[in-house]
């Protein structure tokens, strides 16, 4: 074994890792910064100024107030129309004109332009079952109007009815039905055991209070 010192030869010290500088990549730098500016201008155009109340589409509050209903009658027509689609069109179909011998059609019916919607109220409410006489025509049909008096409040009702009573495509243009109006007529009808007929409807006034 030798004696003599283990001394690093040049080529072991230049193998040695040294702690050096160096500059950051430029190309780096100006993806980070052009991505932080992207996401900038990404949360102002859809954050909606930070407004937990703004959502996207809508870029600030003053557009999504803008687009509110300011007429209580049309957000009510819409809310009808979607119950409608729901609950009404697979009888009386989503254009409003029925099923021949089946199920009656509501477009340009004077039973649904009627002056009042006493009547129709009723029908909602507790069905209809038997033939009628439809603008003038005779309508035979051999299915039974679904009652809703158990299934659909007062609400839902008289949504229901403004939307196809003022529903101008299908040439109806007749007053809206109020929650308040249904409410009256259900407690009427309350001991009503079973659906109207035509004829029972026909004895109903148009106006409440009058024979």
């Amino acid at each position: 074994m030798s004696d003599e010192p283990n001394i690093p030869t040049p080529a072991m010290e230049d193998a040695e890792p040294k702690a050096d500088m160096a500059p950051a990549p430029v190309l780096l730098i100006g993806l980070l910064a052009l991505l932080v500016f992207w996401g900038m201008v990404y949360l102002n155009n859809h954050g909606g100024e930070f407004n937990q109340r703004v959502y996207a589409p809508y870029p600030d509050y003053a557009t999504v107030d803008g687009e509110q209903f300011r007429d209580p009658v049309a957000a009510f027509k819409v809310r009808g129309k979607l119950l409608f689609m729901q609950n009404c069109s697979p009888c009386h179909q989503s254009s409003g004109l029925g099923s021949p011998g089946q199920f009656p059609p509501l477009v340009h019916s004077d039973w649904v332009n009627a002056a009042t919607p006493n009547r129709v109220i009723r029908i909602v409410l507790c069905g209809l079952q038997g033939p009628l006489v439809l603008n003038g025509q005779p309508f035979t049909t051999g299915a039974q109007m679904t009652p809703f008096r158990d299934s659909k409040n007062d609400e839902e009702i008289a949504a229901i009815l403004t939307f196809v009573r003022s529903n101008k495509d299908w040439q109806n243009d007749a007053s809206p039905v109020t929650p308040e109006q249904v409410a009256k007529i259900r407690e009427a009808v309350r001991s009503h055991p079973t659906t109207f007929t035509p004829d029972e409807l026909l004895k109903v006034p148009l106006e409440e209070g009058k024979k």
